[in-house]
């Protein structure tokens, strides 16, 4: 990886982990396409290690205000989801893990424009947790279903219960992937050269909060998606275009 390419993730890394702590959700969405336009090989590991530590300082700071019992049955979904992501992980080329971000993107921002809001009952929270748990360990965007089914808590209640959902859920799913053999040695290197940029991402949020609100954040999430997954659908047409 050259030195333009470790900054682009980087910047994109900081952005991401800013958005994540500010908003509970969003940090795979942002940051999952450019990073697959540098290197596929790269995901879905490294982004679920930096967000599991994102989620960790969120849980930490909003541990005030989780919904536990929708947590609870959420991850009950999120188990048998993450091993059968893990599984689409070995079974597909870098090409396909890219067209499957792409797909996932495009879909959580259609359903999120859309306004679809499933109520937060058993039912719909296993079910978002299965779909989070493929999705996110595939992904590494597993965001997308958990806000559609969580849309209705707000400000510190939607962080910590997102944050609490992604801690427990990307260690679920960092072991599925270590099983199936997609956490290499390079793949921890780089997430270790990154924690500084989630720190100053996490740090950043603190301030951000005081300034942008939800609905703001919501907007640059869904903004910056689009955009990562154009430039990604452009890369991977042109790809396959060549000889």
């Amino acid at each position: 990886m050259t030195a333009t390419e470790y900054a682009l993730i980087a910047g994109v890394v900081f952005l991401a982990a800013c958005l994540q702590a500010s908003t509970g959700f969003g940090m795979g969405m942002l940051a999952a396409p450019v990073v697959a336009m540098v290197d596929p090989a790269l995901l879905p590991a490294t982004l679920i290690l930096l967000a599991l530590l994102v989620t960790v300082l969120v849980t930490v700071r909003e541990r005030q205000h989780l919904d536990l019992r929708g947590t609870g049955w959420a991850l009950v979904g999120r188990i048998p989801g993450s091993f059968l992501g893990a599984w689409l992980v070995a079974l597909l080329s870098k090409e396909g893990l890219a067209w499957v971000v792409v797909i996932v993107v495009v879909t959580g921002l259609v359903l999120a424009i859309r306004g679809w809001a499933p109520e937060p009952v058993r039912v719909n929270l296993i079910a978002a947790g299965a779909a989070s748990g493929i999705m996110g360990t595939a992904t590494s965007i597993g965001g997308p279903p958990m806000a559609l089914v969580w849309q209705g808590h707000q400000g510190s209640r939607l962080r910590g219960t997102m944050s609490a959902f992604f801690m427990v859920g990307s260690a679920i799913s960092l072991v599925a992937l270590g099983v199936a053999g997609a956490v290499t040695g390079q793949i921890l290197a780089l997430a270790l050269w990154l924690v500084p940029a989630v720190l100053g991402g996490y740090v950043a949020s603190r301030f951000v909060n005081r300034f942008l609100n939800t609905a703001r954040l919501r907007m640059l999430a869904l903004g910056s998606s689009a955009l990562g997954s154009l430039l990604l659908m452009g890369q991977l047409a042109v790809a396959a275009m060549q000889p």
